[in-house]
């Protein structure tokens, strides 16, 4: 489990489970997300939230995406700052994951 910050001050924070990350990853939920500034604001949280409303209006049955709403994406505390969190704890675990995945392919 990981944690990030959802404001300047550390005074909110969420919980983000590895199903969470396997999620995000699943839909590639970041690609695309960004504009050529890179910056994180309050619109492409928006932008984020209506693009997952439309993967739900499609396929509705999906928990793990469910979960993820609840718990993150559509959380009162998320904020662009825990947006911004969440895009650097996703790109630092998908590196984890990728390292690992190199190295198990070096055993064999």
């Amino acid at each position: 489990m990981y944690t990030i910050y959802c404001n300047m001050k550390g005074s909110r924070q969420l919980s983000v489970e590895e199903a969470h990350l396997n999620t995000i990853d699943r839909y590639s939920l970041f690609s695309d997300l960004l504009d050529s500034n890179g910056i994180v604001s309050e619109s492409v949280l928006e932008k984020l939230r209506l693009n997952v409303r439309s993967i739900l209006s499609c396929n509705e049955t999906d928990t793990d995406m469910l979960d993820l709403c609840e718990h993150i994406l559509f959380h009162n505390d998320m904020k662009a700052f825990g947006l911004h969190q969440l895009i650097l704890l996703f790109i630092d675990w998908k590196k984890e994951q990728l390292d690992k995945l190199k190295s198990s392919l070096e055993i064999e």
